[in-house]
């Protein structure tokens, strides 16, 4: 029962993407359809190939993980994650191995589909930038919850904060490494 409310509630979008190697972007989108089984073969390809001129990709379906880039693997697992119309989205760190420009993308993607669907976003993020987009954030520490904060106006990411951040993130690194022992 439990996993049939996943299946049919509930869309799922990870930072690795999850997407299986040996099937198309077409094939991976039309995963969840086909372990619901609620629709033909022909139902679920036209759904998916929707699916995927949604995210921008439609051109792009017949290619395996391997043949397309991050922030378009990423897509399609967006894509696959709306397969059966859910009205929650559960996203880990979905930005978490895309650059940039791809990150600024998927964002917005995500806020326009929220927008299109009235899907419920919940994204679990380490990324402080990327509080811009939310309108509820939850701040969890040590496992607890810790506060709560009101986005009143949610808006996009800026591109040259956003470099800025990971030039502090790399510095950070970098000023790990360089620490003489």
């Amino acid at each position: 029962m439990m996993a049939n409310i996943r299946l049919s509630k509930i869309g799922f979008v990870f930072q690795t993407f999850n997407l299986l190697s040996s099937m198309t972007a077409v094939e991976n989108v039309e995963l969840p359809m086909t372990l619901q089984g609620k629709l033909s073969s022909k139902e679920r390809r036209e759904r998916a190939k929707g699916l995927l001129q949604l995210v921008g990709l439609h051109n792009r379906a017949n290619h395996l993980p391997s043949e397309l880039s991050g922030g378009e693997q990423q897509r399609v697992t967006i894509a696959r994650s709306l397969a059966n119309n859910p009205s929650l989205l559960l996203l880990d760190e979905p930005t978490g191995d895309l650059d940039t420009q791809n990150t600024i993308d998927v964002m917005d993607l995500l806020i326009q589909l929220n927008r299109l669907t009235q899907c419920t976003l919940n994204m679990v993020t380490h990324n402080p930038d990327l509080e811009c987009y939310a309108d509820r954030i939850l701040y969890v520490s040590d496992g607890r919850f810790a506060r709560q904060v009101i986005n009143v106006e949610p808006q996009g990411l800026d591109y040259d904060r956003y470099n800025e951040y990971l030039k502090r993130k790399e510095t950070e690194k970098t000023q790990l490494i360089d620490v003489d022992v």
